[in-house]
C-alpha cells in the first residue's frame, strides 16, 4: 500500500544494499523512474483485501458460504503479507532521514489518516449502537478505545509506523538476527487479544523482508519481465502449490498432535507453512503483477494501486451500503441473486465508490481533508542554523 496518497513510487539511485557489514542500512530500489509493477501489485492487493471484507460480510449475514469464498480463501496466505512486504519496499529511502521528518512522513502522516476515518467509522456506527442500547458515554469510550485498539478495517495503517518506528531503531541489530526474530514471531502462537502485539507478531516479518530484500525483489521483478516464459510456468506451478496448501484440510490427527491453535483447518493455517506460504505468495505476487503491467488492458490496477490507500480508508461505507441495499432488493422481489454474485457485487462497489469519492474531492476542492494531508498536521522542519558570516562553504 502506498505511504503516501498521492506520493510516487519513484526512485533515485541506487543506494547501499541493507544487509552491508551486517547491519541495517539504507537502502533504494535499483532503478529510476516508477516502478510500474509496484502499482499494479498495489491494485492487486487491494481489490483481494476488499473482496476479503464484502465476501465475508455477506456470508455472515446468510450464514453460509458463496463460490466467491474459494478466491478469498486462495488469497489468505499471501493477501496482508504482500501489503506489509510492498509497504517495506522503499524504506530504505527513508530510514536515514532526520528523526522529525521520518516521525512527520511515517507516524504523523498515518496518525492523521488513522484518527480521520476511524472517527467517521464511529459516526456511521454510534448511532446504531446507541439505538440498541448503549449509552452515549459508552459509544465516546469505544472510539477512544480505538487509539488503543485498532478499529475494523483500519488496523493496517495503524501497525505501519510501529514497523517502521521499530525497524529504525533496530537497525543496530545485525540483518539476519532481527530477520530470524521476525520470522519466530510468525511461526509462534502468539494470541493476545490485543491487535498490536498479535499483527505485529504476524506481519512484521513480511514488511521487514520488503526492506531488507528490496533490491533482490526488483532484480527478480526485472527477470520475470524479461522470462514471460519462465516467469509464466513459475507463476502456474505457485498457483498449484498454493492452491494444495489452501483447500488441503489438516488430518484430524494431525490436529490433536501438534495441538495446533483454534481456527486451523487447511493446510496453510499450520505455523512454518503459513511463513512459507507467504513468501511464496510474494513471488506470486511479483511474477503475476509484472506480467500484467505488460499488458496495456490492466492500466486500471495501476491507477487502482497508485491510490490504494483512498480504497483502503474508503471502502466501508459503499461495502457496507451496498450490501444493505443488494440483500434487501434480492428478498423483496425476488432476483435470485445467488451469495457469491451478491458478494461480487458488493466487492465491485467497495472498489468503486471510494474511486467516485475521490473523483467527487479532487474535482470541487471541497473535502481534501479526507484524502490529502492539510498543512497543520504536518510536523515542520526545524530550520537550518545559521552560519557565522565567516564560516567557509565548502566546494562543490
Amino acid at each position: 500500500m502506498s505511504h503516501s496518497l498521492n506520493r510516487s513510487s519513484s526512485v533515485h539511485g541506487r543506494g547501499r544494499d541493507a544487509r552491508k557489514g551486517g547491519q541495517m542500512s539504507e537502502l533504494s530500489p535499483p532503478s529510476a523512474g516508477r516502478v510500474d509493477w509496484v502499482d499494479y501489485a498495489k491494485g492487486f492487493c487491494i481489490i483481494f483485501v476488499v473482496m476479503m471484507h464484502s465476501t465475508l460480510g455477506v456470508e455472515k449475514v446468510f450464514g453460509e458460504t458463496g463460490w466467491m469464498h474459494v478466491l478469498v480463501q486462495f488469497a489468505k496466505p499471501f493477501r496482508m503479507p504482500d501489503f506489509f512486504m510492498i509497504s517495506g519496499l522503499f524504506l530504505g529511502m527513508v530510514i536515514a532521514r532526520p528523526w522529525r521528518r521520518y516521525i512527520d512522513r511515517r507516524v504523523i502522516h498515518f496518525f492523521y489518516f488513522y484518527a480521520l476515518w476511524v472517527t467517521i467509522q464511529f459516526a456511521f456506527k454510534a448511532p446504531g449502537w446507541i439505538a440498541d442500547g448503549m449509552t452515549p458515554m459508552g459509544a465516546l469510550g469505544e472510539w477512544l478505545f480505538a487509539f488503543v485498539q485498532p478499529f475494523g478495517t483500519l488496523w493496517f495503517i495503524y501497525l505501519l509506523p510501529v514497523f517502521a518506528v521499530f525497524t529504525r531503531q533496530a537497525r543496530p541489530v545485525h540483518w539476519l538476527v532481527l530477520l530470524v526474530f521476525a520470522a519466530l514471531l510468525e511461526i509462534l502462537p502468539i494470541h493476545t487479544g490485543w491487535m498490536i502485539i498479535d499483527e505485529f507478531a504476524a506481519r512484521y516479518v513480511y514488511f521487514l523482508a520488503g526492506y531488507l530484500f528490496a533490491t533482490n525483489i526488483f532484480a527478480f521483478a526485472e527477470w520475470a519481465k524479461a522470462n514471460r516464459g519462465r516467469a509464466l510456468a513459475l507463476l502456474a506451478s505457485w498457483i498449484a502449490v498454493n492452491f494444495w496448501f489452501t483447500f488441503t484440510p489438516v488430518p484430524a490427527e494431525w490436529l490433536a498432535l501438534i495441538g495446533a491453535p483454534e481456527g486451523t483447518e487447511f493446510l496453510s493455517d499450520l505455523p512454518i507453512v503459513s511463513l512459507a506460504l507467504g513468501a511464496a505468495g510474494a513471488v506470486g505476487v511479483i511474477l503475476t503483477t509484472t506480467l500484467l503491467s505488460t499488458v496495456s488492458w490492466t492500466g486500471f490496477l495501476a491507477w487502482l494501486g497508485r491510490n490504494s490507500i483512498v480504497i483502503y480508508l474508503a471502502f466501508f461505507l459503499p461495502m457496507a451500503i451496498s450490501r444493505s441495499v443488494l440483500i434487501r432488493v434480492n428478498d423483496m422481489f425476488g432476483i435470485g441473486l445467488d451469495i457469491g454474485t451478491i458478494s461480487l457485487l458488493v466487492t465491485i462497489a467497495g472498489v468503486v465508490g471510494p474511486v467516485i469519492l475521490h473523483w467527487l474531492v479532487m474535482t470541487t476542492g471541497q473535502g481534501r481533508f479526507l484524502f490529502e494531508r492539510p498543512g497543520w498536521a504536518h510536523l515542520k522542519d526545524r530550520p537550518a542554523p545559521r552560519r557565522a558570516a565567516e564560516s567557509l562553504t565548502p566546494a562543490e
